[in-house]
């Protein structure tokens, strides 16, 4: 069975940084384009970063670029996402997971994603 688990969500102040992860079993990292997303309230989900280790392939959509950055330790099978100069807006729900259509990372819909975890809280406070 595969399984994503998301921790090291919190509550941070405005400019902080937080260092999320995510830890599979069941699948090896670097077969698979791994997204991150978030949902915020009343919002839709949304991809803010991906990385594929087999093709050495990384994306990041504008919102985040320059202040978010996706590494991954594939002899822990563990995927983190490094977030600094928090804003407010940043606060949602983070989630990792598998894109099981293609290896290159980019813009790529919701629906080519699998095996969503729980997801982690983020707040951050102005």
């Amino acid at each position: 069975e595969v399984q994503f688990v998301e921790s090291g969500g919190g509550l941070v102040q405005t400019g902080g940084s937080l260092r999320l992860s995510c830890a599979a079993s069941g699948l090896r990292f670097d077969d698979y384009a791994i997204g991150w997303f978030r949902q915020a309230p009343g919002k839709e989900r949304e991809g803010i970063g991906c990385i594929s280790v087999g093709v050495g392939s990384t994306y990041y959509p504008g919102s985040v670029k320059g202040r978010f950055t996706i590494a991954s330790d594939n002899a822990k099978n563990t995927m983190y996402l490094q977030m600094n100069s928090l804003k407010p807006e940043d606060t949602a729900v983070y989630y990792c997971a598998a894109n099981l259509m293609r290896r290159m990372c980019g813009p790529h819909p919701l629906h080519e994603y699998a095996y969503w975890g729980q997801g982690t809280q983020v707040t951050v406070s102005s």
